[in-house]
């Protein structure tokens, strides 16, 4: 690869895809109690299960960007060794991150004017952004320039289809996602929403079934309706927040109603499972659209 990827640990890349490619990752923090962590570490194995079981004995978290300081840092240190860079940042309908990073990039311009340095808006997050990016790193590879690959993403980011559904609703109430009113029938009746990601980059409600079940299958649904064809030779990425038979479920619907054997899954990343809590799962494809 002849020049750099970065993304922020949103993207939930795995520490095999990471290394796969050479990835750089900006971990975003999350808080509870005064103690402040990390969602990922260079150099040191990922291991997000604890931060569910945190939240089950209700441990309520707070979430923030990447440190600038150790972000223009990494971005400097990438620079100095005279390599281009290219950010691919978690949606700025979410978070800051993106406009955080694209303004100390910016910064760094003049600095180091034989230097490309670019940065795109995935509009995406979870394994979503992680799919994009991970898509992005193989044409990389293959030999796409920085220029090439920049407008990839910018050109399939909007194919990116991401479905959520949650296990309780008190965290999107807790988030401001959901009335108190939603969250508590949703909780009396059963009901469990599924959930989309708009070229905005914002988590939009799309509909209500009763059943864990029925929600996990009408994810699959909605990706028989839009994936792009050959569905089987797709690479498809699952989040999922510390919910396994779950997860499971959800891989074998896939792999028997469209043939699918390239199927990735990680722990969703904190900074977003704080807000969705345990028992979220989001899958991720390529589609006609979101």
């Amino acid at each position: 690869m002849q020049f750099e990827i970065v993304t922020d640990s949103s993207s939930n890349l795995t520490d095999a895809m990471i290394e796969e490619f050479g990835i750089h990752i900006l971990p975003l923090r999350f808080m509870s109690d005064g103690e402040e962590y990390q969602s990922f570490t260079e150099g040191e194995k990922s291991d997000l299960q604890r931060f569910y079981d945190m939240m089950r004995d209700g441990k309520v978290f707070t979430t923030s960007l990447p440190y600038p300081d150790k972000s223009l840092e990494k971005f400097r240190s990438l620079l100095d060794q005279g390599r281009d860079v290219l950010y691919i940042g978690f949606s700025s309908g979410l978070s800051g991150t993106y406009e955080a990073m694209a303004n100390i990039l910016d910064s760094l311009k003049a600095d180091y004017p034989d230097r490309k340095i670019l940065y795109v808006d995935t509009f995406a997050a979870a394994m979503g952004e992680g799919l994009l990016v991970y898509l992005a790193a193989q044409k990389a590879a293959k030999g796409l320039s920085i220029e090439e690959t920049a407008q990839w993403v910018k050109d399939n980011r909007f194919h990116l289809a991401h479905w959520f559904t949650v296990e309780d609703l008190k965290y999107l109430f807790r988030g401001g996602r959901v009335s108190r009113t939603s969250a508590w029938a949703g909780s009396l009746l059963n009901i469990k929403p599924v959930m989309h990601m708009d070229d905005e980059g914002k988590l939009i409600p799309m509909e209500k079934v009763r059943g864990r079940k029925k929600s996990l299958m009408r994810m699959v649904d909605h990706m028989e309706e839009s994936a792009t064809a050959p569905v089987a030779d797709q690479t498809v990425f699952i989040s999922h927040a510390d919910c396994e038979d779950d997860l499971m479920f959800l891989v074998e619907e896939i792999r028997k109603r469209f043939g699918c054997t390239d199927i990735r899954w990680n722990y969703l990343d904190p900074v977003i499972g704080a807000h969705t809590g345990p028992g979220c799962l989001a899958l991720f494809f390529m589609a006609s659209e979101r």
